[in-house]
């Protein structure tokens, strides 16, 4: 009976001592994660796709590397422009881990010391950056040409240890409470400065249009008056034309002389006065009579 029950004991331990080798032989990776297999501390490969896979129970251990994009929230600080004005940045690094071997290799798998590096490289780079711009330029260039500038200056530096900067953003850039009021009056002063400055190059700009548009009216003017003076110069000449060729037709001539005669007449007889007093002698006496 005891001989049965020492056996009971030896079956249950090896069954135990098979589930724990089982469960210490089998990994498994997530999508979102790296396993990173070490041989007594140190690595012997990286598991990269997702699923079970097996190691050795106790002698090969394994470390998680994350695989998805992180966020490294960097400490608010002080940097200064070119033109020695103190700017403040609030700034956030998206990242993630690119080669896990190198990473593993260069950082030991740890996140805490990769986010030390990172934090080093952006603060640096971002020091450089506004370093070599003005105020203004920097406070312009929030819209996005400052995290280009950024990431540009970091370039490939982090790839020594296995990590991809995806982006470097600004969460806040401004100036001290101290300084807004002065800086921002100067600011519009000088737009006020600018938008003057167009102003009057637009005035001057209008003035040399309309002084060009009067000439080009009187020039205008000018060759109108001379073409109607040109129509009524050939007119009165077509007139005398007509005139000297009815009177040189002697079947014309009698008749044109005693219209002239009528009109000159009428136009003696102005005024209230209608009555004409003629000598016999009068050439308008002669025309009316036919003498």
């Amino acid at each position: 009976m005891k001989k049965n029950n020492i056996v009971k004991w030896l079956f249950g331990i090896i069954a135990v001592l098979a589930v724990v080798l089982a469960l210490n032989s089998i990994v498994i990776t997530y999508e979102n994660e790296y396993k990173l297999v070490r041989v007594f501390g140190k690595v012997d490969r990286v598991i990269t796709e997702e699923g079970i896979t097996f190691k050795i129970p106790f002698v090969e251990n394994v470390d998680t590397i994350p695989k998805q994009i992180l966020l490294y929230d960097l400490e608010t600080s002080d940097v200064i422009t070119m033109d020695k004005k103190t700017m403040v940045t609030d700034t956030y690094v998206l990242w993630q881990v690119s080669d896990p071997y190198v990473f593993a290799k260069s950082l030991s798998a740890s996140v805490t010391s990769a986010e030390t590096r990172i934090n080093a490289a952006v603060y640096n780079s971002l020091k450089e950056v506004i370093g070599g711009m003005t105020q203004a330029e920097v406070i312009s260039a929030r819209d996005g040409e400052l995290s280009v500038s950024v990431m540009d200056r970091i370039g490939g530096d982090m790839d020594q240890y296995g990590i991809e900067l995806v982006s470097v953003e600004t969460k806040h850039l401004d100036l001290p409470d101290a300084n807004k009021a002065a800086v921002y009056d100067r600011m519009i002063s000088e737009r006020e400065q600018m938008a003057a400055q167009y102003t009057a190059e637009g005035s001057a700009e209008s003035q040399i249009i309309m002084n060009k548009t009067d000439k080009d009216v009187s020039i205008m003017l000018a060759e109108a008056s001379a073409q109607a003076e040109q129509i009524v110069a050939e007119g009165e000449a077509q007139y005398m034309q007509i005139l000297s060729s009815a009177y040189n037709d002697a079947s014309r001539s009698d008749f044109y002389t005693f219209v002239r005669a009528l009109d000159a007449a009428k136009a003696s007889l102005a005024g209230g006065n209608k009555t004409l007093i003629l000598s016999p002698d009068s050439p308008l006496v002669q025309i009316f009579y036919g003498q």
